[in-house]
């Protein structure tokens, strides 16, 4: 095992990861930018150095510095939590090249899955079930309208590159279509320097539902049951459970199986997610995979007792996954809701100053932090500051303990999206299990925003 490890990440997912550090006896060194020189993170860590001004670029983007500072350190390894670098190929073989290890998955494998178009190749070769789609990106809207005209509409125009909604559109017709690829095209290229677009069929009201691995460098690979992640608002998970009340059992396995044979069809190691999309008759259809830790891996822990930060610790040491697939155990309900801080009623970010911070306590409650009272929440960051995790023995009760955990959560000094998050978990569609990844913008959406 490592003695010492530095978090290439901020917020919660950083003090996460201490957090785990701490428990196991490793050391921790934090970086910082000067926006973040107060963070909860900064001051966990027994080492904390900044690296440059707020925004993302000039600092927690700066490989160089951040390996500079890790030999300077002695950080033995890097842990880059998820955003930012986690899924950057080139930091991934930057750190091999310092003789630092890099807490994941391989550069290639990186490489190859962060294409949605090689990765969709490389999961048709493994036998994995795709969406039906295009194999090669588009070489122009020319050829995209060709292709959509064979497909049939509606279609799903996405960018090869990264995640998160961006330069992704449902489109109906062909003037849809011409509209949506050069905006698309641009969006990519300047979020994700790659402005490749392909196409798939459009699956209408379907589950997202993904699994979530541990793989070994010894060829083992075991899946930890699913989660559900279909309330989303603009494509961007908002809610998250596990396990999915869609699922039966036979279903469950069967994706689970699946889900491994994708991750050994690549050599992949480390902890990721093969996500994917499940339409109403259960037939599920390979999606993309996150070769990283996931913001909701908490339900995944609190339903299988694993701690998964420090799974992916002990494989990135070297060592051979502790359990059996037959070991996992599947215990009760775990739900996590994301609190954002933005206006709830246009969703825009809602920077300022945290004066009041009074969190719910109790059984089943657990908290994933980047703030405190008096913490103030910048406009250079992704708004989410926290996450809220219910664990009961059902998830009749989960729901219940979530729904008196957000009346009790305050937070002042800032607006967050806390009333959209009770008027999902409050909602019947949600409460029956029926939700699909259309249910905010069906049913909550036209609410909140009057």
């Amino acid at each position: 095992m490592f003695t010492k490890i530095l978090i290439a990440n901020r917020g919660e997912i950083a003090a996460r990861v201490i957090r785990t550090c701490k428990k196991v006896g490793i050391q921790t060194v934090a970086i910082f930018s000067e926006a973040d020189k107060c963070a909860p993170h900064v001051k966990m860590a027994d080492e904390s150095y900044c690296i440059g001004k707020p925004r993302v670029h000039e600092s927690y983007l700066q490989m160089e510095k951040i390996i500079e500072v890790a030999k300077y350190s002695g950080a033995q390894a890097i842990h880059p939590g998820y955003g930012l670098l986690s899924e950057n190929a080139e930091f991934a073989r930057k750190c091999l090249d310092a003789g630092i290890t890099f807490i994941g998955p391989t550069a290639e494998v990186i490489e190859k899955m962060g294409s949605k178009v090689a990765s969709r190749i490389s999961m048709i070769k493994a036998g994995v079930p795709v969406v039906p789609g295009t194999e090669e990106a588009l070489a122009d809207v020319s050829e995209a309208v060709l292709v959509a005209e064979k497909m049939g509409y509606p279609l799903m125009l996405k960018a090869s590159a990264g995640g998160g909604g961006i330069g992704m559109q449902i489109v109906h017709n062909s003037e849809e279509l011409t509209k949506a690829y050069e905006g698309n095209q641009k969006r990519a290229q300047m979020f994700f320097g790659n402005g490749e677009m392909y196409i798939e069929k459009y699956i209408e009201n379907p589950r997202h539902i993904e699994i979530q691995l541990l793989a070994d460098q010894f060829g083992n690979c075991l899946y930890l049951w699913e989660r559900d992640c279909s309330v989303q608002r603009r494509h961007q998970k908002v809610v998250e459970e596990a396990p999915s009340p869609f699922l039966d059992d036979v279903t469950r396995k069967k994706m689970g199986e699946t889900a491994v044979k994708a991750a050994q069809a690549i050599g992949y190691l480390n902890a990721g997610t093969i996500e994917f999309l499940v339409d109403e008759e259960k037939n599920f259809y390979f999606l993309e995979m996150n070769t990283r830790l996931q913001v909701e891996h908490p339900v995944t822990e609190e339903i299988t007792g694993l701690d998964l930060v420090e799974e992916q610790l002990r494989i990135a040491s070297g060592e051979k996954l502790r359990y059996s697939q037959s070991e996992i155990k599947r215990n009760g309900h775990a739900i996590e809701v994301r609190v954002y801080a933005e206006d709830p009623k246009t969703f825009f970010p809602s920077p300022g100053t945290i004066t009041k911070l009074e969190l719910p306590v109790g059984d089943g409650v657990r908290h994933e932090l980047a703030v405190h009272e008096s913490s103030t929440v910048t406009p250079f960051y992704d708004p989410m500051i926290a996450k809220l995790v219910i664990s009961a023995a059902s998830r009749e009760e989960a729901i219940h303990l979530l729904t008196e955990a957000l009346e009790n959560y305050k937070i002042e000094g800032i607006k967050t999206n806390i009333p959209m998050l009770q008027q999902v978990i409050t909602h019947q569609v949600f409460h029956s299990g029926a939700t699909t990844t259309q249910f905010v913008e069906k049913y909550i959406q036209q609410k909140v925003t009057k």
